[in-house]
């Protein structure tokens, strides 16, 4: 009989990712958000954070380093102005934020039928699709996302659900402020016939 010696099963390797940057730690000091993430290192991981940024982990790192010190503090200007690039994109991205309007629109289609378009949702970070899918399940009618003339995409819903998408949103997407939706009522202009 063949009596084969099995190898051990390896060990699982558990690996940690910034929550930040969506790197490893060894890897934060390359993106643009390194000082968030060597702070939310500090927090959640204080050991990884001596380990890789003690003074002792530097002076070893700089002693591996060969690079003279001119490109030093060329690679450390160029880091400094990424780093500064990203906050000022950031910055812009909240005031965009603080600044966009939620557009709940009802239009009158026939006599008796409306529907109910949302329109800005994309710029706070929310799914249409998924949020479209949500108001179609909860108000219990038909709900897709559509491209405007302008070119830009909306939720539309079969019916009058202004006040309640508002509500709804709210209650999701608590990342969206309240006095940044504005509702508006579009009615069709009938046309009269002089007689």
């Amino acid at each position: 009989m063949d009596t084969a010696v099995q190898a051990p099963a390896p060990a699982k390797k558990t690996l940690l990712y910034c929550a930040v940057c969506s790197l490893p730690p060894e890897y934060c000091e390359f993106s643009a958000s390194k000082n968030k993430c060597q702070a939310w290192l500090k927090e959640t991981h204080p050991s990884v954070y001596q380990q890789l940024y003690s003074d002792n982990a530097i002076t070893e790192k700089l002693a591996m380093t060969t690079l003279s010190e001119e490109k030093e503090a060329k690679e450390a200007a160029k880091m400094e102005k990424a780093v500064t690039k990203e906050e000022a994109r950031m910055a812009r991205e909240m005031e965009k934020k603080k600044t966009s309007k939620i557009v709940i629109r009802r239009v009158v289609r026939n006599k008796r039928k409306c529907v109910t378009s949302v329109f800005g949702l994309d710029i706070f970070g929310i799914d249409l699709k998924k949020t479209a899918k949500t108001f179609a399940n909860h108000f219990a009618c038909g709900g897709s996302v559509s491209k405007t003339p302008q070119g830009q995409d909306e939720i539309v819903v079969q019916g009058d659900f202004s006040e309640e998408i508002r509500d709804l949103i709210l209650k999701l997407h608590p990342q969206v402020p309240e006095e940044n939706i504005a509702m508006v009522e579009d009615e069709k202009k009938n046309k009269k016939v002089a007689a």
